[in-house]
């Protein structure tokens, strides 16, 4: 009987054991679990990206402007300007380019360039540029020149009113905008992607006059601003009907002459967007070969 009584014993003491080991496995492994989970609720935020430094360059035709601005269109400098040479080839347009934004460059190195220039752009470009000259202005790489001279391999460049378009737009339906500075710049836009650039600014107007002609600061000047008022109210006219608008943002230096009484679809910018709109060149769906978010182009949320 005490044989068995010990047998008993030694066959119940090894599974109260095995017992106490598995319940304390379990607990360890509990522990583990709600210690990994601990770790995971408190991991932290992503980091938000640094602030990127974007030289904005709007080149005119009397004027050449630059700023440091932000992501966002913010500027982070005073704006610098200097007068444009005439002629000016493309050469001295680099080089006295070079020397307007170096103190800029040298206090806030750039990421990115992002050019508005006044002429007929493609794939960084120039293919014309009637207020610099002729000369020398065929199919110029100016956007690779001004990279390199600044040592910048990041730059764009678009037509001057496309990129001042850029900052006026709403990002609905069909907005078309109109400059008017020493010529006339346009460019089209539809629910916030730029279209297919179209120089109507050497489209004919009258028998005599295309727009540059017509409603350029020379034309302003020869004609009187009364005159030079009446022939912008006729070319709004002739623009609506042509493209049928939802919106018109009219910029450039001389749209703060205007006198007349804009329609209810047409609105005035300020100059200074033409340095603003350099950053929407860098958004991924800025460009055409995109679409644009609706949340971002209608300035209701953020691009991805």
């Amino acid at each position: 009987m005490e044989e068995r009584v010990a047998t008993a014993r030694k066959t119940t003491t090894p599974s109260t054991s095995g017992t106490r080991k598995a319940t304390a496995k379990r607990a360890t492994a509990v522990k583990k679990t709600s210690s990994k989970q601990t770790v995971a609720k408190q991991a932290p935020a992503r980091r938000t990206r640094a602030p990127e430094n974007i030289l904005a360059i709007d080149i005119g035709g009397t004027g050449l402007k630059a700023a440091i601005i932000d992501a966002n269109g913010t500027m982070r400098t005073d704006r610098v300007r200097v007068a444009t040479p005439h002629p000016c080839p493309p050469d001295l347009l680099v080089e006295t380019l070079h020397t307007l934004v170096q103190p800029l460059v040298e206090q806030y190195p750039p990421q990115h360039i992002s050019i508005g220039f006044p002429g007929f752009v493609r794939d960084n470009r120039v293919l014309t540029a009637p207020h610099l000259g002729v000369d020398g202005w065929n199919d110029v790489p100016l956007a690779r020149l001004l990279g390199e001279r600044l040592g910048v391999a990041s730059v764009r460049m678009i037509n001057d009113a496309e990129m001042q378009g850029f900052a006026a737009i709403e990002g609905r339906g069909l907005e078309f905008v109109l400059t008017l500075g020493t010529g006339a710049g346009t460019a089209l836009f539809r629910d916030g992607e730029l279209m297919p650039h179209l120089e109507l600014a050497h489209h004919p107007v009258s028998k005599k006059h295309a727009y540059d002609e017509y409603i350029g600061d020379a034309a302003r000047k020869k004609a009187g601003n009364k005159r030079w008022n009446a022939r912008v109210e006729k070319v709004i006219g002739i623009l609506e009907s042509l493209v049928h608008y939802d919106k018109l943002w009219i910029g450039g230096g001389n749209a703060e002459r205007l006198t007349f009484t804009l329609p209810p679809n047409v609105a005035t910018v300020p100059n200074d967007r033409g340095i603003e709109g350099g950053a929407r060149l860098w958004h991924p769906r800025s460009m055409r070969e995109t679409r644009q978010l609706a949340a971002a182009t209608q300035r209701t949320g953020e691009f991805e």
